[in-house]
């Protein structure tokens, strides 16, 4: 009984530990995967951050819309070595619809399962996990509602059709359905312009909600942001330095999540101290049998370092995989589908620490035990029964 509360103490101990690394692992591969290859994120002022958690990993609203005059006015700039516009505003079953270009697809290197890209308004291309949790297959057809939520006013006299579906590719396009920018226009101006008048009108103030922009050079990265900040109507975020503040703003939690993973650790390891000097205690007579038999004080301290380490082997096994549920319900909680695909087995390197910390606390538990064990002598031990 004692043995197994210690398993379980230790094992939450390296639960807590595996869960921060597996965490951090799907978070950072996220950032890196999504974020890849964007240089800077221009779009209406307001908050920085907003803009990329919006834009780019599609986990926010955006602050506002950019006249595409001005968008296009980017790709003039010797700085720019390429634009990709991105509009936002309709949703489907809570899945996002993102108006853009074909370049939004090239851009992660996206691959198609079936059918093809799009190439005239209303027919979008469906991510993969879009596509298998709503069931949708090519030439089918439905109707975006208004608004990145469920619940909005729905465009009935526009249907959008699924022309192609992409592959799985771990990144933000699996859970996005992508189609031209014009269908966005032509979605909003059918249900907002009275007449032929006010349709025109629209058709000459089309905005866009950012871009996505690439540089030519690194050092770009210098001037930039600093002109669009100070030239335009517009601000330009750089996804690095808005995802180095996000993780130092989570940094926090982390830290007191550690905190209370290293006290588990520090008292499983006490614990098991207390529970292998017990077992030494009261195996006097069998310590002192086998000494009598010819068994030298090593063999004696190595079986309780053996018990030890069998004990920490048993909790890394088991910490790694509490550890491994944890984040898939944690995956699950936030709604996998719509977040940075949190949950999933995954092994990073850094998981090896788990089974070396277990090691170590259920080792250095059981040196002092080993070591009494070790110098006692048999005449001692059949004394002290």
């Amino acid at each position: 009984m004692a043995a197994t509360l210690n398993v379980l103490l230790l094992s939450l101990g390296l639960a807590s530990i595996a869960f921060l690394l597996l965490v951090s692992h799907h978070v950072e591969r996220a950032f890196d995967r999504d974020l890849a290859g964007i240089d800077a994120v221009v779009g209406a002022k307001g908050s920085p951050m907003q803009l990329i958690l919006s834009g780019v990993l599609h986990l926010d609203v955006p602050p506002g819309n950019v006249p595409l005059s001005a968008v296009n006015a980017l790709q003039k700039n010797p700085l720019v070595a390429a634009v990709i516009p991105i509009s936002l505003g309709d949703n489907f079953q809570a899945y996002r619809i993102v108006g853009s270009s074909h370049a939004y697809i090239q851009h992660y290197q996206a691959a198609l399962a079936q059918g093809r890209l799009w190439d005239k308004p209303m027919e979008v291309v469906v991510g993969a996990t879009v596509a298998r949790k709503l069931g949708l297959h090519i030439g089918q057809t439905f109707v975006g509602s208004h608004g990145l939520g469920s619940g909005g006013h729905a465009h009935g006299d526009n249907d959008y059709t699924v022309v192609g579906i992409l592959a799985l590719s771990g990144s933000v396009l699996d859970r996005l359905i992508v189609t031209d920018t014009a269908s966005v226009w032509k979605v909003h101006e059918d249900y907002t312009a009275v007449d032929d008048d006010d349709r025109a009108a629209m058709q000459e103030e089309r905005e866009v909600t950012m871009a996505l922009v690439r540089y030519t050079s690194p050092l770009a990265a210098m001037s930039f942001p600093r002109w669009v900040n100070k030239t335009t109507e517009m601000q330009a975020a750089a996804p690095a330095l808005e995802v180095s503040r996000l993780l130092h703003m989570l940094g926090l939690g982390t830290d007191v999540l550690r905190a209370f993973a290293g006290m588990l650790l520090f008292t499983a390891g006490l614990s098991v101290f207390i529970a292998l000097w017990n077992a030494v205690r009261e195996r006097r007579a069998d310590l002192a049998l086998l000494r009598m038999l010819g068994a030298p004080p090593t063999k004696i301290a190595a079986l309780l370092l053996t018990e030890a380490l069998w004990l920490g082997l048993v909790s890394a096994v088991l910490g790694v995989l509490l550890g491994q549920v944890l984040v898939g319900l944690l995956g699950w909680f936030l709604g996998l589908d719509h977040s940075l695909l949190l949950g999933g087995f995954a092994w990073p390197v850094e998981l090896a620490v788990v089974p070396c910390l277990a090691l170590g606390v259920s080792l250095g538990a059981a040196l002092l035990p080993a070591l009494g064990a070790y110098r006692s002598h048999v005449l001692q031990l059949l004394q002290s029964r």
